[in-house]
């Protein structure tokens, strides 16, 4: 599954918040964890006057030596038996991205709403532009306020969004393999609803939507039904579904908050190409609001 989790850091106590899960998924002997710290030299550069400007080179050094030092701080909290910290230069999404695809099997672990200094990383900065470019898996996790960063995950379930699609279910493999080494029980959920031009009719014509609500949960649960004996088939004896009446991402989200240590994992409807995240998707809109950590697998076409 995952021979290398890349965690970006900015010196900020927040984004650390993605070390707990760090840990957690490290315990895996064969992993590496990596952590990355991002000198952005032309950010530092952009908000410099034309005199401090001269003294770049020596404020990069001594940025470089400072995160240098910090990373070999938290490497010391760490108990995974491969362990490297890296510092290079960039924008931080762009290093971020290039160093994880540099190996198809890294997950890059990282935390939203993190800050610091001249870095901001967070939702719709940083974050956002990994997810939407980065080829790798991400596991993204909401940096609550009162959550420590020596705390341990206590993960419980995996909660699987499908809408019936092989793309959807391309997440699949993942969540069948972490739930093997992890002990967790899957959970798979299938939201159904009528779009709201259908209430709309034919003039004279009213549709009978009670029998297309039925119809519908009847097709969701012998969909989930089928998938979850599949699932028992490759070895996961824990396996469960819910079919929720109402809009996709509104049902994933209210779910996964209701269920104590839910991690959700879930493909993208990603594109090749430029537009490799599809903007406004059931995906963004659980990562933006979702409370829960959200494992993201870029579905290619």
């Amino acid at each position: 599954m995952f021979t290398k989790l890349l965690v970006p850091l900015d010196g900020s106590k927040t984004a650390e918040k993605a070390l707990p899960y760090a840990r957690y998924l490290a315990q895996d002997k064969n992993v590496v964890v990596e952590l990355l710290a991002v000198v952005d030299v032309a950010n530092m550069a952009s908000h410099m006057t034309a005199e401090r400007a001269l003294h770049l080179d020596t404020m990069v050094d001594d940025a470089v030596l400072a995160s240098e030092k910090y990373l070999q701080a938290v490497a010391a909290t760490l108990t995974a038996a491969k362990i490297k910290t890296v510092v290079d230069s960039g924008r931080p999404e762009e290093v971020i991205i290039e160093k994880a695809a540099a190996e198809q099997d890294t997950l890059i672990t990282m935390a939203t709403h993190g800050r610091s200094g001249m870095n901001r990383w967070l939702l719709g900065s940083v974050a956002e532009k990994v997810l939407r470019g980065a080829s790798n898996p991400v596991l993204l996790i909401r940096a609550a306020e009162n959550s420590r960063t020596e705390d341990r995950p206590t993960l419980k379930s995996l909660i699987v969004p499908l809408d019936g699609s092989d793309l959807a279910e391309r997440v699949l493999p993942v969540a069948i393999e972490l739930a093997k080494q992890r002990d967790l029980e899957i959970v798979l959920i299938r939201a159904y609803n009528i779009p709201t031009s259908a209430y709309a009719g034919i003039e004279g014509y009213a549709l009978p939507m009670d029998d297309l609500l039925k119809d519908m949960r009847d097709e969701a649960c012998e969909y989930l039904e089928n998938k979850v004996a599949d699932v028992k088939k490759r070895g996961i004896a824990r396996v469960s579904f819910a079919a929720k009446e109402g809009l996709p991402a509104d049902e994933i989200i209210s779910f996964a908050k209701n269920l104590p240590g839910g991690l959700i994992a879930m493909s993208t409807h990603g594109r090749s190409g430029v537009r490799r995240w599809v903007l406004g998707s059931v995906t963004e809109t659980v990562v933006r609001h979702s409370e829960n950590p959200v494992l993201v697998i870029r579905a290619s076409t």
